[in-house]
């Protein structure tokens, strides 16, 4: 009877295992040790990364250790609530070219790639030396623009002007 009971645990085990795998796939998610999760799911808020060489701090959603060509390497994952776009945002691939950056400065080694999810799309993004350049050149930019006395605003973008917390403040409104 013992027998019959432990067989039936290993199988319920790797009935388990395997539909969180599953699980894993279908969410666009690799398969790996989570290191650490910002998903509000958890009880207790996870602290930012942060780097002090670049002088950046960021919260991925998730940092997972992968095996990839044989080698041990950290994937961030930002995960988007918002259907897919035919191509990533220009902002969220910098947001998560800088977690790229951050992980490269905390852990020695540079991530391949990083991932954005999206509700019904997964983008897998490599992390290439014109990315790394381009959170460079923003950091610099965002840095710049916080020294500035006068700061001329963006109001391209009408409908971020409509919901805009300053808006009834702002002598230069879009609308």
């Amino acid at each position: 009877m013992t027998e019959l009971l432990c067989a039936l645990l290993v199988a319920a085990g790797l009935a388990l295992w395997l539909w969180g795998r599953s699980q894993l796939h279908a969410a666009g998610l690799p398969a790996g040790q989570w290191l650490y999760s910002d998903t509000g799911a958890e009880e207790e808020v996870a602290q930012p990364l942060l780097s002090r060489r670049y002088g950046l701090v960021g919260k991925p959603d998730y940092l997972i250790k992968v095996r990839r060509a044989g080698r041990q390497t950290m994937v961030p994952v930002e995960v988007k609530s918002s259907r897919a776009p035919a191509e990533p945002a220009p902002g969220h691939l910098l947001q998560l070219a800088t977690y790229c950056l951050i992980v490269e400065d905390l852990y020695g080694v540079a991530p391949a790639c990083g991932i954005l999810r999206y509700a019904d799309r997964t983008f897998e993004i490599p992390f290439t030396a014109d990315l790394r350049q381009a959170v460079l050149a923003a950091a610099d930019q965002l840095r710049a623009a916080r020294r500035a006395h006068d700061l001329a605003r963006s109001h391209q973008e009408p409908a971020r002007c409509r919901h805009c917390g300053y808006r009834q403040a702002c002598g230069d409104q879009a609308l």
